[in-house]
């Protein structure tokens, strides 16, 4: 008789550097400004029971969550002016600036609606890349230090 492993969670973090604003806040947040992101990303799995293999002992490699990571949400966010489709004004001013790095969000780009987006895109990603076989149980999107929204899978 075998039994089951129980399901361990791994976190992998990444950092990027955006700009956005809040357009309807009535702080400072509706000022064009910038932040140094932090994305921890987390996936639950089984420990691979693999001799011999690489991935023996693993639930995934750090550097595969890097690599998926970086390719489906920091490249585009990392030194890009996030910015909300309804901030037409801004959206219209940014699209006159040659070659600029701009990225416009379907919600405002709070850290709430940031890691929500992130993991809407990620959640396929690791599915999939993995056959179903990880779960992508949680962000973490860090806007400063002390600042931070957590999204947890359902």
């Amino acid at each position: 008789m075998t039994t089951k492993q129980p399901a361990i969670s791994i976190t992998r973090r990444l950092e990027f550097d955006s700009g956005h604003r809040i357009p309807n806040h009535d702080g400072q947040c509706r000022h064009l400004h910038g932040h140094r992101y932090a994305i921890e990303v987390t996936l639950t799995g089984e420990v691979a029971d693999h001799p011999g293999k690489a991935d023996d002992g693993m639930v995934l490699d750090f550097g595969d969550i890097k690599r998926l990571t970086n390719q489906y949400v920091v490249e585009l966010w990392d030194h890009a002016f996030l910015v909300a489709k309804e901030d037409e004004g801004l959206v219209a001013f940014l699209a006159t600036l040659p070659n600029h790095k701009t990225v416009i969000m379907e919600h405002v780009p709070t850290v709430e609606n940031l890691a929500n987006a992130a993991f809407a895109i990620l959640q396929p990603v690791f599915s999939k890349a993995f056959s179903g076989r990880l779960e992508l149980s949680s962000i973490r999107l860090y806007e400063t230090p002390n600042c931070w929204a957590d999204i947890h899978s359902a």
